[in-house]
């Protein structure tokens, strides 16, 4: 194993952070950074792509939540 410590840029703020034990907020920067991120996928600014879910268009489906 080598002792070579991995740095990767905050993706927030795009500041290199070291990947290691004394960078707890990795890979943010600071905690600032990180709840930034936070807000943004609350806020739905950040989203993962994906189709709409095959039974979201089923009708069999939907009748039984309504019932």
């Amino acid at each position: 194993m080598t002792d070579e410590i991995i740095e990767v840029n905050c993706p927030t703020c795009g500041k290199t952070v070291p990947w290691c034990e004394e960078s707890p907020y990795r890979p943010f920067c600071s905690k600032r950074c990180q709840i930034i991120d936070l807000g943004d996928w609350a806020a739905e600014k950040n989203a993962i792509p994906a189709q709409t879910a095959d039974f979201a268009n089923d009708p069999e489906i939907d009748s039984e939540w309504t019932k």
